[in-house]
């Protein structure tokens, strides 16, 4: 691939000059294709299309995948990787990162690879891998050994991602992973790619970075399809002390939504780290789900249906956004625009809100 020569010429004046990455990567787009029968991929979710609330989903894209509840799982704890498919979650990160001791690296990656090809395909589970950041020195081992898996994760998720120059890092390696596993059947595999804000550095880069995975993403090294508030390591960055109703990281959990709907992927929002507190991790999880986050990260087991709870519609929101559609196009043909409906005045905004409530629901409930 023409574009990857390149890039990885870019990269190495990058490493030796200490100069942006801005503007490296060649436009030169390409239709992925689909894996050769050897190749056994993780499970890319048959969910349906992107809500409307995401924005616009071109025909011929991937499906959507749901990504409620995002449960991390210790990569160097095989019983605990084992019990993935009883969880209930959305997405089970199998963990490289902080959830493992440096000195638990090594057996976190044998671990993960051996689980995803006897974990095999979970129905209605995206598995994904969080690796180690750019800046660890791990990046490299931590793709080299899982992707000699057979059966490759479904989605990548890189931690840190604070400059330009980690997405143009991150992907000339798992491009390097995927050649050296598969060679020339690497065409074949692209998975999700999801970055991490955690620091006042990733949050500021973050439409420049998102713009610059864009890049690899129309050219089939990965798919872009989130980003996640790490809060905790945020907070740390900036001298922010954590509080009960998270008011300090207002701002960030804001422009985190923003910028990711704006390039028409998901918001997965940050931690309750009190486990035991259901009650606060509902009024947080409601709280995010009303701001535009699709999703939140949960670190125990009794986390997942709260979570998913509120990330879910209510049946009443359901039945009110069914009817509001129904009523609109009944107008439509008769020829009016706006309309009252329920008391209140309706016109293609709220129309368009309805439409995120039943393309949400048709996305979770379709088999995957």
């Amino acid at each position: 691939m023409q574009f990857l020569k390149q890039t990885s010429l870019s990269v190495r004046f990058l490493v030796a000059s200490k100069v942006s990455g801005t503007g490296i990567v060649p436009l030169q787009s390409r239709r992925l294709l689909g894996a050769p029968a050897e190749v056994v991929v993780g499970p890319l979710l048959q969910s349906g299309d992107r809500p409307m609330s995401t924005g616009t989903w071109l025909e011929g894209t991937r499906p959507y995948v749901p990504r409620r509840s995002l449960m991390y799982v210790p990569g160097h704890d095989m019983k605990k990787l084992r019990k993935i498919p009883v969880l209930g979650v959305d997405c089970a990160v199998l963990e490289c990162e902080d959830g493992v001791a440096l000195n638990k690296k090594a057996e976190a990656r044998e671990n993960i690879r051996v689980a995803l090809d006897e974990l095999g395909e979970v129905e209605g589970v995206d598995l994904a891998v969080r690796v180690n950041s750019v800046s660890s020195g791990l990046l490299e081992e931590d793709l080299r050994v899982v992707m000699a898996a057979k059966r490759k994760p479904a989605t990548i998720l890189l931690p840190k991602t604070n400059t330009v120059d980690d997405i143009i890092l991150v992907g000339v390696r798992i491009h390097r992973s995927l050649k050296a596993a598969l060679g020339s059947r690497a065409m074949g595999y692209c998975p999700h790619l999801i970055t991490y804000v955690e620091s006042a550095e990733g949050l500021m880069n973050m439409k420049d970075v998102l713009r610059r995975a864009e890049t690899f993403s129309r050219e089939g090294v990965y798919h872009l399809d989130g980003v996640v508030f790490g809060s905790d390591d945020f907070c740390a960055d900036i001298g922010a002390v954590r509080t009960g109703d998270a008011v300090e990281l207002t701002y960030a959990r804001q422009k985190i939504v923003m910028v990711a709907k704006a390039y028409r992927i998901q918001a997965i929002d940050m931690v309750y780290t009190d486990y035991k507190d259901l009650d606060g991790l509902k009024w947080q999880s409601e709280q995010g789900a009303r701001k535009g986050y699709t999703g939140k990260q949960v670190i125990h087991p009794n986390q997942v249906a709260p979570v998913n709870t509120a990330f879910t519609p209510s049946p009443e929101l359901v039945e009110r956004a069914t009817e509001l559609t129904a009523a609109f196009e009944q107008h439509q043909a008769g020829g009016h625009g706006a309309f009252t409906f329920r008391g209140q005045m309706v016109d293609m905004p709220l129309l368009l809100q309805a439409k995120n409530v039943l393309q949400t629901m048709q996305n979770i409930r379709k088999p995957r």
